[in-house]
């Protein structure tokens, strides 16, 4: 395979009823163990790169060719997106790279500001064959606009994806950013209005948080992309954790590097065939 667009794989788990996984990198092993994964699910995946792990890497070119080069190489179809951009900047850095999509997370800003801001990322992207993901009503977890508690209208939304022509909306419905515990629980009327009112894909944040029974039905009331960090990133370090108790004078970083990757591949390999429906492999939570 080569690299994916993120439109098609939108397009195609939409079309047919699926989710897709959206999974995000920290560093390259966690790149790697993701698409090991679709390669063994034989299912597609979503590399998500985000403004705070640019930030960690000192820029966007380092993890973002390698992510890049991953997907090219890989023998799923593994795509490249930009996730929470807050900076303009940024967003068409990752363009003229060459991922397949950018979210552009106005979602601090007033109505209007946002509605400027995200048309002008639109604006540039669609100009390079490249889609826009944008957030309206604020998912929870985070400071500011982030607010729990806080839900998407889905009027709003329609008037704001008119306004603004993204390609994909990330939607607050209950879930929260960065939870390590999974018991939140999901507005499955508002996801099925929201999912009405729109002809774009909506896009699950804060997925970690959700048990998979919600999760499997949020993508029959219409989610489409399904974002996890936090709860794979839990899999990589208890995975590290534990080798390290049991192995105290390893001193070789890739001794318990490849424990936290394979940890994070497994589990991702089983929430890649949960979206898509093709069911969980039992044990593995």
């Amino acid at each position: 395979m080569t690299l994916t667009a993120t439109r098609e794989l939108l397009a195609d788990a939409a079309a047919a009823g699926r989710g897709v996984g959206a999974f995000n990198v920290v560093h390259l092993e966690t790149a790697e163990g993701i698409v090991t994964a679709a390669e063994q699910a034989r299912l597609p995946v979503i590399l998500q790169i985000s403004q705070n792990c640019v930030a960690y890497h000192g820029g966007l070119e380092p993890i973002g060719r390698g992510c890049l080069a991953l997907a090219r190489d890989s023998t799923a179809r593994v795509a490249v997106h930009l996730d929470h951009a807050e900076d303009e900047a940024l967003a068409r850095a990752a363009i003229e790279l060459g991922f397949g999509s950018v979210m552009f997370d106005a979602s601090r800003l007033d109505y209007e500001a946002n509605v400027s801001a995200t048309s002008r990322v639109v604006e540039h992207a669609h100009g390079g064959g490249v889609i826009v993901e944008a957030e309206l009503g604020e998912i929870g977890g985070k400071d500011g606009a982030h607010a729990p508690g806080v839900r998407t209208d889905p009027d709003e939304a329609r008037s704001f994806v008119e306004a603004t022509g993204v390609d994909a909306l990330a939607v607050a419905v209950g879930s929260s950013h960065a939870m390590t515990a999974r018991e939140a629980s999901l507005d499955l009327d508002l996801i099925a209005r929201l999912h009405a009112a729109l002809e774009v894909p909506l896009v699950l944040h804060g997925s970690s948080g959700v048990p998979d029974g919600v999760i499997v039905a949020a993508i029959a009331a219409g989610m489409t992309k399904i974002n996890v960090s936090t709860h794979l990133n839990g899999f990589f370090t208890r995975a590290v954790r534990e080798f390290l108790e049991a192995n105290p004078s390893v001193v070789d970083s890739r001794s318990y590097v490849r424990a936290g990757r394979d940890a994070l591949r497994g589990e991702a390999r089983r929430l890649l065939r949960l979206f898509a429906g093709a069911g969980g492999e039992p044990g593995t939570r």
